[in-house]
């Protein structure tokens, strides 16, 4: 009985250790990790060109990707996320908010929500912009439309999911 708790305490031991390297790891990586590590929340971008200008890109390269990166500015930390396109502007939202596992692990909606500084990398461009939550239905309701197609397989998102904070939209805007 005394081997078999040794080894199990040994084995969990080892489990949580790994785990929190993972996360110390994170911290100093580039970027978020890769694969199924992605929802760990990772360190500032150190690669990428950072893009200037006073025009506005053509987001429509975004429609079909799957995801892209972002990084607060406060605290610095990055994360892959999905995205949305919708004539020409871009959008990322956040579920499970009104979740227990939700308000346990997504603290960056809020830390977006009180300074929304952030810089989108894709295609290893970066890009600075200022997160805003969207709560207009008028808004809301086309982009919810292009998260169903391009995340649920078509099924339509009800505002409803918004405006009970199950589902945070943000729209990345250029900073002024």
């Amino acid at each position: 009985m005394k081997l078999i708790f040794r080894t199990l305490s040994t084995l969990m031991i080892l489990v949580i250790g790994v785990v929190l390297g993972v996360f110390a790891v994170a911290r100093f990586h580039d970027g978020p990790l890769e694969g199924a590590l992605a929802i760990v929340a990772a360190g500032p971008f150190d690669l990428g060109e950072m893009q200037t200008g006073t025009e506005e890109p053509d987001w429509a390269f975004l429609r079909d990707y799957s995801t892209v990166e972002f990084q607060l500015l406060d605290p610095v930390r990055s994360r892959t996320t999905w995205i949305m396109e919708h004539e020409g502007r871009i959008f990322i939202p956040s579920g499970y908010m009104n979740s227990f596992l939700g308000k346990i692990w997504k603290h960056w909606p809020k830390e977006a929500e009180e300074d929304g500084r952030v810089i989108l990398r894709a295609d290893g461009k970066l890009y600075e912009r200022q997160m805003v939550r969207i709560r207009d239905e008028a808004v809301a309701t086309p982009v919810l439309s292009e998260l169903g197609r391009k995340y649920v397989g078509g099924a339509p998102i009800p505002f409803r999911q918004v405006e009970s904070g199950d589902i945070w939209l943000f729209e990345l805007r250029p900073r002024s």
